[in-house]
């Protein structure tokens, strides 16, 4: 695979899975509640962090259409908001899925590091 492409695909990965799993923060989803509640995160923080990774989704997006520093905001926002998911799953003890928070932060900077 070319750069360009590896580029384009982690990017586009990275914006797209970002997007979907805001979704559940507006709904919200009850695999959402139990999670947050699991972490300490009051309900009422829940549109506000779907916000952010719909943000930093669309960011990512907009830099793939040509303005990347939107793109290099969106990536560098999402890198901070993960690793405070991460971070925040390690003070209140909860490691069994701490995998998805490591995914996406995972994805998220190599986002940052693709676009920079």
């Amino acid at each position: 695979m070319s750069l360009p492409t590896l580029y384009l695909v982690t990017v586009a990965v990275t914006a797209v899975i970002t997007i979907a799993i805001a979704v559940p923060d507006f709904v919200p989803a009850q695999f959402v509640l139990a999670n947050s509640a699991r972490v300490g995160v009051p309900r009422s923080w829940l549109p506000l962090l779907g916000g952010l990774k719909l943000a930093g989704g669309l960011g990512l997006l907009i830099g793939l259409a040509g303005v990347p520093l939107v793109g290099v905001a969106g990536a560098a926002g999402l890198v901070v908001y993960f690793v405070g998911a991460v971070v925040t799953h390690v003070r209140a003890g909860v490691l069994s899925n701490i995998a998805f928070p490591g995914l996406y932060l995972l994805l998220a900077t190599a986002s940052l590091v693709m676009l920079a």
